[in-house]
């Protein structure tokens, strides 16, 4: 006989799944006292939310699907905002909550919560099992569901008695077959047809690079693509990363808070290229004006996301990777050099220009010249405010990652999501920025990430107000600042001493930049707290 909980960490084992990221609680303790007795790692968060967090860092280093784990009631519920993080960034997870006895299950009893109810809209599919025989087939689906089409998180409820019952045997399947669930990966070969003949005709094409290029694995063919039609590149913020900062072909991330010269680009623009891109509202904000004078071909997996914010001509549904090869097979195109050279004037002329003020690191300049430093393959982890936006416009990514949480925009990402991606990839320098608003959300991670021993180093933009909504205040509501002045900001070189992490204070770019060398250079995890000035803008 074979108990579910069992049944449960033999399904993460056939998986390859070799480290889960959690929070333990009285429903969930049979699987954790099953996980406790095989190689796969547990690693405890000190709040669920930052499971996810983590789970989503892993998943985005690896390319994998990640897992988190919570208990019920409050546990379950605290995992929410990751999910939802997740979701919104098309990040593949694999979500297990314990849950109370099926029989009371609608009784209100101690910790229950009706967690699989209240994700339903942040989800790509979730389970609640009823029966211990079920378990094999519904791992195996939330796997396959995770990790294929759009990727996303699948969450999976199981009750405590389903983990303590048994059955007799326990077999894996080694297929799926879910009705109604077919993703479409090839691409219509009549629509792949009319785009090239429309990228043909175009004068003045452009393409917006999304997330989707980089979850589907099709860096390699985008880069070839390019280089073989000279197509000039904005990004979205989650499509940062797929080409170098410094490509001559590339002109920045695109936005209400990018750079210029790609706002320009795709305003005049005759053709649009999306890839694996929704342009929400953050990315263009009047999507009708550059519908009035361009073209738009949509490439992406999700049939939904196809027309959802900019008006498509062409729409081609599937995967990136397929699609951009029968583009190659077909494409006989070159960009005129009069747009390529108009194009580069612009990223000239509106090249972003550093603030500086007395006493102070000044962020733009200093994460510039932290890009210059870190290793080749570095992943870069922005939070969500200023810092992010410092960092989306002016970490200079070679051919490393940059992860952000980019669709939710959830503050405290960054430093359990560069825990999760320092644990998948141990060999590569993490870092993470944030500011000490966001900070402040998350610092309780310094001790997973001291009692896990993760090499990460955490770089705090310290200028005592809740930056970006500041920022707003300033420009919108007459400069009265309410609640975004953090009163009381706490001694975070001391804060870090306390959990036995070094630590150091900055209070110009030249220290910032030495102190940055400085802890590249070692192997423990770093805090580097930046004094910045409160005036210093986003962009």
């Amino acid at each position: 006989m074979i108990s579910g909980a069992e049944i449960m960490v033999k399904c993460l084992q056939e998986e390859g799944v070799s480290i889960v990221f959690g929070y333990p609680g009285a429903v969930i303790c049979p699987f954790f006292d099953e996980l406790y007795r095989t190689d796969i790692r547990a690693v405890l968060v000190r709040q669920e939310q930052n499971a996810a967090h983590c789970a989503s860092g892993y998943a985005r280093a690896l390319s994998t699907v990640g897992v988190c784990v919570a208990t019920s009631g409050p546990g379950a519920l605290n995992l929410i905002t990751g999910i939802a993080t997740a979701y919104m960034d098309s990040i593949p997870l694999v979500c297990i909550t314990g849950q109370v006895r099926s029989d009371v299950l609608g009784r209100d009893v101690f910790q229950e919560a009706d967690i699989t109810g209240a994700c339903e809209s942040f989800v790509k599919h979730s389970y609640l099992v009823k029966n211990t025989a079920d378990l094999p087939r519904i791992f195996k689906e939330a796997f396959h569901i995770a990790g294929t089409g759009r990727p996303g998180p699948v969450l999976i409820d199981v009750p405590v008695d389903v983990q303590t019952g048994t059955i007799e045997e326990f077999v894996y399947p080694d297929k799926v077959n879910i009705i109604g669930y077919k993703p479409s990966v090839q691409g219509h070969p009549m629509q792949i047809k009319r785009a090239l003949e429309m990228i043909k005709n175009s004068k003045r094409p452009v393409i917006c690079a999304g997330g989707g290029v980089l979850s589907s694995g099709a860096k390699p063919k985008f880069r070839e693509f390019i280089d073989k039609t000279g197509i000039p590149v904005v990004s979205t913020m989650m499509g940062i990363g797929i080409m170098p900062s410094d490509d001559p072909q590339y002109v920045g991330m695109l936005g209400s808070h990018g750079m210029k010269a790609a706002n320009i680009t795709i305003h005049n623009a005759d053709l649009v290229i999306l890839c694996g891109a929704r342009v929400g509202d953050r990315a263009v904000t009047s999507p009708d004006q550059v519908v009035e004078h361009a073209n738009v071909i949509h490439i992406d997996i999700d049939p939904a996301e196809i027309g959802k914010n900019m008006k498509t001509s062409i729409p081609i549904v599937g995967d990136m990777k397929n699609v951009l090869g029968k583009m190659l097979s077909g494409i006989d195109y070159t960009t005129p050099t009069e747009w390529r050279e108009q194009v580069s004037a612009w990223k000239a002329e509106y090249a972003p220009k550093p603030q500086y003020f007395d006493n102070c690191v000044e962020p733009k300049s200093f994460i510039a010249s932290l890009s210059k430093i870190v290793r080749p393959k570095a992943i870069m982890v922005a939070d969500v405010g200023q810092n992010q936006i410092w960092c989306a416009n002016n970490y200079r990514i070679k051919d490393g990652r940059f992860f952000t949480s980019g669709g939710m925009g959830t503050m405290g990402y960054s430093v359990p999501a560069a825990a999760g991606a320092k644990a998948a990839r141990p060999d590569r320098d993490v870092i993470a920025v944030c500011g000490d608003g966001s900070f402040q959300m998350s610092l309780n991670e310094l001790a997973t990430i001291a009692t896990e021993n993760l090499n990460i180093k955490i770089i705090v933009m310290r200028n005592t107000v809740l930056g970006m909504v500041h920022e707003l205040q300033d420009k919108n509501y007459g400069s009265r600042y309410a609640i975004t002045e953090l009163q009381a900001v706490p001694d975070f070189v001391k804060l870090a001493q306390a959990y036995g992490i070094d630590s150091a204070i900055a209070y110009s770019n030249e220290e910032a930049e030495k102190y940055a060398a400085e802890m590249l250079k070692n192997d423990k995890p770093f805090v580097l707290v930046c004094n910045v000035d409160p005036k210093t803008s986003s962009i």
